[in-house]
């Protein structure tokens, strides 16, 4: 089995440059659907991303797990044999994972995958932000407060253009997400299917791609993030979904049909976080922290932060000050430059005043919780978001007939 490769020696101060930046353009998320796309003859307007291991196939399909990272399928083999299975003959042979992109959340991740690009540019870069044109946090996940969501995300998706290029295109996930502003920017194009059970998703996946002799097939199923939520990537409830997802990629991966490509992969990986003072650090309860921020966003483990204006240099200077040794803590500019959110050059002029004047990103087990103003959150067990190996490492495995 192969090892993924990934930084572990940090220096002792936590500078910008040290934080492990996203594989971006040639081992991240949002590379798959282009490097699919092309393979099947359709050019990807914009996007020069390729994952050099992966070879063309007619029909391809991607089966996003949320929430199931690298790290965490390798530390569970018996949960999920036939996953574990799949990992020496993927990418090429080399069994590696990919990364997801920064930060490792949901939206900011079903983004990149269903446009190509990564957050810089399709603009969805955190779980909330600030909305520049209202002066408010919206909420991209849950896409409140309402949006409208051809001016946040503009471009067009994967899906979209391949439908266009005469691949027959589906995706099939729960009927409560076809409406959703979220789906509508990231991840149209071709038909929606509705179904509840993740049985009924796999036989309607190998069905939508048996329909075309080109197919770009998505699903999607959530409850193994649901359960780490809630109980831990350490419990029972969680080991319980991996054992069901494992059976549901063996159901789909039995009735692929002729010239096809199974990718199953996620949109970031998980940690279970004590509930202690010295893991858990309350924004709402910390004067020095608070001093001077209009806002705050993202989530625990990845915090874009909104100064008053003129506070911006006091409001990096204090949050390098408590949290230098835990987090990386950059300003918007020296993010964008070291390619936290893309490539440099990559960054939409509409996307900047989305990013935080300051932006911290965990190195460490801990998270800067907002117990009054985010009570939800705060309660997670397990939590995701920064550029740590157990966050940023998913899974890409492979099946082809």
């Amino acid at each position: 089995m192969a090892e993924p490769y990934w930084p572990e020696d940090f220096a002792e101060f936590l500078s910008v440059d040290s934080a492990p930046v996203p594989a971006y353009g040639t081992g991240s998320l949002a590379d798959l659907l282009p490097t699919l796309a092309t393979g099947m003859g359709v050019q990807v307007p914009g996007s020069h991303a390729q994952i050099p291991e992966l070879t063309a196939a007619d029909r391809n399909c991607v089966f996003l797990i949320d929430g199931l990272g690298w790290e965490q399928l390798l530390a569970h083999p018996d949960e999920a044999p036939f996953l574990t299975s799949l990992i020496g003959s993927s990418r090429g042979g080399t069994g590696r994972p990919i990364t997801v992109g920064f930060p490792a959340t949901t939206a900011t991740s079903l983004a990149s995958v269903g446009t190509g690009l990564p957050p810089a540019a399709h603009g969805l870069p955190g779980y909330t932000v600030r909305n520049p044109d209202t002066d408010a946090l919206m909420n991209q996940l849950r896409w409140n407060p309402w949006t409208p969501p051809h001016i946040w995300q503009p471009y067009p998706t994967v899906f979209q253009t391949a439908h266009e290029a005469g691949v027959h295109t589906a995706q099939v996930s729960s009927p409560a997400f076809e409406q959703t502003p979220l789906t509508k920017i990231a991840l149209s194009g071709g038909s929606f299917h509705g179904r509840l059970s993740g049985e009924e998703r796999m036989d309607l996946a190998a069905g939508q791609l048996a329909a075309g002799d080109r197919s770009l097939v998505y699903t999607y199923y959530s409850e193994v993030d649901g359960k780490g939520h809630r109980f831990g990537v350490d419990s029972d409830a969680w080991r319980g979904q991996l054992m069901y997802v494992d059976r549901l990629v063996q159901r789909l991966a039995e009735q692929l049909p002729p010239r096809s490509a199974l990718y199953v992969t996620a949109d970031h990986g998980m940690i279970d976080i004590p509930f202690d003072e010295q893991h858990r650090i309350d924004f709402d309860e910390d004067w020095e922290l608070r001093a001077g921020v209009a806002l705050l966003g993202g989530e625990g483990r990845a915090r874009h932060v909104y100064a008053v204006p003129g506070a911006e240099g006091d409001v990096l200077t204090c949050w390098r000050e408590v949290l230098g040794e835990q987090f990386w803590v950059a300003s918007r500019e020296e993010a964008i430059a070291a390619g936290w959110f893309g490539p440099p050059g990559t960054c939409d002029e509409r996307v900047y005043g989305r990013l935080g004047d300051v932006i911290a990103a965990a190195r460490d087990d801990v998270l800067i919780i907002a117990s009054e103003r985010e009570p939800n959150e705060s309660a997670m067990v397990g939590n995701h978001g920064s550029m740590t190996a157990v966050e940023q490492l998913v899974p890409l495995l492979e099946v082809r007939t």
